[in-house]
């Protein structure tokens, strides 16, 4: 696994890695601490960049906050995956 398991204790949780404020980009999601808002990562990533590239462009962002964003992302996504294949083979 790259980065921190969020399911430890230890590990970064949401609050410390994504924030929202009205007062901060009109709400949009930002990395704590920077302007920096998530969607920036997604869309690097989304086209063929690096981690290290997205870091470079933005030193704001610590690449532990990117790392635990991206794993915590996943899990959801895991988890909605997995709650969908057990509601579909409970009918």
């Amino acid at each position: 696994m790259i980065g921190p398991d969020i399911r430890k204790p230890g590990a970064m949780n949401r609050s410390s890695v994504v924030h929202s404020d009205p007062e901060i980009l009109g709400g949009t999601p930002v990395f704590v601490g920077t302007r920096v808002p998530v969607q920036a990562l997604i869309d690097y990533l989304e086209g063929g960049e690096s981690l290290d590239d997205f870091l470079e462009g933005f030193p704001s962002v610590r690449r532990e906050q990117a790392i635990s964003f991206l794993e915590q992302a996943k899990l959801l996504l895991t988890d909605d995956v997995v709650r969908d294949a057990i509601e579909k083979a409970r009918r």
